[in-house]
This record gives structure tokens, C-alpha cells and sequence, in this order.
């Protein structure tokens, strides 16, 4: 069925690659009008053309205030609302504890957490009653992983702030989420094995077996459930964290 988010405003951060490329994509495949934002001038034009359907790319880095202030102010100009946020831009590096850096803490917390809150916190005059927002989290952020120490402590802010965001935002009839994936084949994922083709299909086969459907997922299954989160069907789920992991964090 099409049409879900027909005459909808949609904005996702990060939405140049991977999951947040995908969400846009069947965004507007729904009828939305989608702004999507990356750091890259050239991923982000070659995002527009891939989604088509009158997609809007604006440069900027959601970790930098000055960049979400301009972002609004083009919505705010040329829709003049936002009825789905998808704050997903972040990112990660391994690095074990004895060898974490200043610089890797400062990086992860402002991308994963400073940018998560500031991108909500300033959509907020824009949204109105029915409004989702939908954060991304990470498996990482409920079990241990080897080395990714800095992302998973990120990711666990992510998902408590979407709790008490959910107290500050009652009566207002916005709703918040957590969308939590598990491995996906991304370029930010692949990316932590470096450039070695090799190193990156065993760290995907690695993850595989982690995961008791035995693979990795796909950007356009975690688009899929985005799209959930983002629609009316999900209108009483508020508060929530919904993991979209091949069960890898669930038994």
C-alpha cells in the first residue's frame, strides 16, 4: 500500500547513505516530501537523484548548531512544518578500552548524542500534534561488544533520552521512538574493517553469526520499519524502542 505519508514533511539526518538513504527513499515512495541532510555535497546530490520525487538535500553537520539552524530555516521557508524527524546521522569507531582517545569520545558524543538532542530540540517549533520522531539507536546500546565501548554508551544516551522526551512531550501529541538496528551491510559498518575487501566480509560474516537469522540486514528493512514509526500505524507506540535485529539482541 502507497500513499502513507502522502502530503507529509519529512526530515532525515544522515540521509545521504545506508539506512538513512533507504528511509528516504520509501519516504517519498509514501507521498512525503523529503529534506534530507549529509556532510558531503557530492553523496548528497547523488541522494537526491537516487530518491527522486522532489527530495531537497541541504549540506550540514547535525553535531554543528549553526548547520541545524539553517536546515530549519529552509523547512520552516518551504514546507513550513516537519510532521516526521528522523534524527539519524551518527557514527562510530572501534577502538578497545587502554587504547580510547579523547578525540573518539568527543567525536561519538557529538555526532551521537549532542547532534541527536539539538536536532530534536530545535525541529520542536515546527512539529505539531501527530508528529513522530524516530531516533536511531543500536543493538550496541543493550549488550556488550568488543572495542565499541564509546558507540554503545552513545547509543544507550540515545535511548534514554527518547524516554524522558516522551514525558516532556506529553499533551503535545508528538510522539518519540528509538529504532535500534542490528547489523546492517552500510558503508558506515563495513567502513570499521577498513578498506580490505576480505576484512570486510569477515567482519559481516562475523556479525552473521551472531544473529539467529543468520545474516545481516539490509538498509531497505530497517527503511521498512522507519516507515512504521513514521506512519499512523504506529499511533500509540511512544517511548519505545524497537529493535530491528535478526534477534540478535533479544535471546
Amino acid at each position: 500500500m502507497h500513499g502513507r505519508l502522502q502530503s507529509k514533511v519529512a526530515v532525515i539526518t544522515g540521509g545521504s547513505t545506508g539506512i538513512g538513504l533507504a528511509s528516504a527513499k520509501v519516504f517519498a515512495e509514501e507521498g512525503a516530501t523529503v529534506f534530507i541532510t549529509g556532510r558531503r555535497q557530492d553523496a548528497l546530490d547523488a541522494a537526491v537523484a537516487e530518491i527522486g520525487h522532489g527530495a531537497i538535500g541541504i549540506q550540514g553537520d547535525a553535531s554543528r548548531l549553526d548547520d541545524l539552524d539553517a536546515l530549519y530555516r529552509r523547512v520552516k521557508n518551504e514546507a513550513g512544518r516537519i510532521d516526521v524527524l528522523f534524527a539519524n546521522a551518527g557514527g562510530g569507531s572501534l577502538l578497545p578500552l587502554g587504547e580510547i582517545t579523547e578525540d573518539q569520545v568527543n567525536d561519538t558524543f557529538n555526532s551521537n548524542v549532542k547532534g541527536v538532542i539539538f536536532t530534536v530540540q530545535k525541529a520542536l517549533p515546527l512539529m505539531g500534534a501527530g508528529g513522530s520522531i524516530i531516533l536511531t539507536g543500536s543493538t550496541a546500546g543493550a549488550r556488550g561488544t568488543p572495542a565499541f565501548s564509546i558507540y554503545s554508551a552513545s547509543k544507550a544516551a540515545v535511548r534514554n533520552l527518547a524516554r524522558s522526551w516522551a514525558l516532556d512531550l506529553k499533551g503535545t501529541g508528538i510522539r518519540v521512538n528509538v529504532l535500534s538496528p542490528g547489523p546492517i551491510r552500510t558503508p558506515g559498518l563495513v567502513g570499521l574493517a577498513g578498506d580490505d575487501h576480505d576484512q570486510q566480509q569477515g567482519l559481516l560474516d562475523q556479525f552473521a553469526g551472531l544473529i539467529p537469522l543468520g545474516r545481516v540486514g539490509r538498509p531497505d528493512e530497517i527503511a521498512r520499519t522507519a516507515l512504521f514509526l513514521a506512519t499512523e500505524d504506529s499511533s500509540f507506540v511512544n517511548g519505545a524502542e524497537l529493535f530491528a535485529d535478526g534477534g540478535m539482541a533479544q535471546v
